[in-house]
């Protein structure tokens, strides 16, 4: 009997986000011979879908495929789970022999226009060095002066989670550092997840951590930039029993170890009693918890109030001051209409919860004439995170 079967299909047609908090990059160290033909030429591809991937020769299924493309499609497919509108830039790199300079942070943000607003490093057998921080740091800084400020989250190799090194936390308030893995339960006979059954089918080669990177990317684009990732209700990790990047389940940890990890600022993930699954312990960066930018939302909220104020404010640039003939004051009317342009941006993040308020004000005494300079003093109120909860209970005779 004739007969036309037709099967529907989902995934294939990325979604469409509105802005470009969501604009993301990924990069990996890699042997060059484990780096596809499609990237040997140009390192740097947009892929829009997992299949996008495998086209480009991350292809875990293919005969022979090496252990780093594996891993690759692996981070890629948790980014695509967790975002599956993100606007992604994979960068394959051959892994330098010398001292890293992670100069391909600027070569991605460059193949991107500028548009990256997060980006991963993958380098899971390069241990954590303060100097690999100060590096990555640098290039973030020289990226903010040409406008194009990014966060860095960096998954480097977790030999032994509680030799860690600590107070780290100086400065470097771009980046963020991932300890974090799936784990394998050794009392179960299931399907280890693909995380960790990486980490294990890996231990004759240099044993190098698999991470969460690309969990932890994928679910940073979804956030709003005032969002902490560590928010239980908005972001859980689908990882159900996580470990650190050494393969040691955070279940069996100390519960002191984990508090000496948390406060020298890593990034991983663990349990909630009365929860199920895993998520972040925070959202920390590698600054001091004191700073003002102590968390990565602290970060991107800042970028995007910076980007949009820039470009409100760049198309007034040689336009005419007015000066009141009497005073040598600026005229009313032109201060006011250079403080609401400086702060239309603020006003719409304001409206979108990513601001609690804003202010920006001109000191009309300002001689531009002499200096041809007005200085706009900008103020915002950042949106709090609770990190801490405090309920008192107890019986009483009555309620009132």
């Amino acid at each position: 009997m004739n007969s036309l079967t037709i099967q529907r299909q989902d995934g294939n047609v990325p979604a469409s986000l509105a802005g470009l908090d969501h604009v993301s990059g990924i990069i990996f160290y890699l042997a060059q011979a484990d780096i596809p033909a499609a990237f040997r030429t140009n390192p740097v591809a947009a892929v829009s879908t997992i299949d996008k991937a495998v086209e480009l020769g991350i292809n875990p299924n293919a005969d022979n495929a090496p252990w780093a493309i594996k891993l690759v499609h692996y981070h890629l497919s948790e980014i695509f789970r967790q975002n599956s509108g993100i606007s992604l830039y994979v960068g394959l790199f051959t892994k330098p022999q010398e001292a890293f300079d992670y100069a391909e942070v600027k070569t991605m943000q460059n193949f991107a226009d500028g548009r990256i607003r997060q980006i991963g490093i993958w380098s899971g057998d390069t241990v954590l060095t303060e100097t690999n921080l100060a590096s990555m740091q640098a290039v973030a800084d020289a990226l903010d002066a040409q406008a194009a400020p990014l966060s860095i989250l960096y998954a480097p190799k977790v030999a032994n989670h509680a030799s860690m090194p600590t107070g780290l936390a100086v400065s470097y308030n771009r980046v963020s550092v991932v300890i974090a893995q799936a784990g394998i339960d050794p009392q179960s006979d299931g399907t280890p997840e693909t995380g960790a059954a990486l980490y294990a089918s890996n231990q004759n080669s240099g044993h190098a951590s698999v991470s969460c990177l690309g969990l932890c990317l994928g679910m940073l684009s979804r956030a709003a930039v005032h969002q902490s990732i560590s928010w239980v209700k908005n972001f859980p990790s689908g990882i159900s029993l996580p470990a650190m990047g050494d393969g040691v389940l955070v279940r069996n940890i100390d519960k002191a170890v984990l508090e000496g990890l948390d406060t020298n600022r890593y990034l991983f993930l663990t349990p909630i009693v009365g929860v199920a699954g895993s998520y972040w312990n925070d959202s920390h960066n590698m600054a001091p918890a004191i700073s003002d930018y102590n968390a990565i939302e602290r970060v991107r909220t800042m970028d995007k109030a910076v980007r949009g104020i820039r470009t409100y404010l760049t198309p007034e640039l040689g336009s005419n001051i007015y000066i009141d003939p009497e005073t040598g004051k600026m005229q009313q009317y032109t201060v006011e209409h250079l403080e609401t342009v400086a702060q239309k941006a603020l006003e719409d993040m304001e409206k979108a919860g990513e601001l609690s308020g804003y202010q920006a004000k001109i000191d009309p005494e300002q001689d531009v004439l002499s200096t041809s300079t007005v200085e706009v003093v900008i103020k915002n109120v950042p949106v709090g995170v609770v990190r801490k909860m405090r309920v008192k209970i107890g019986y009483v005779k009555s309620l009132s």
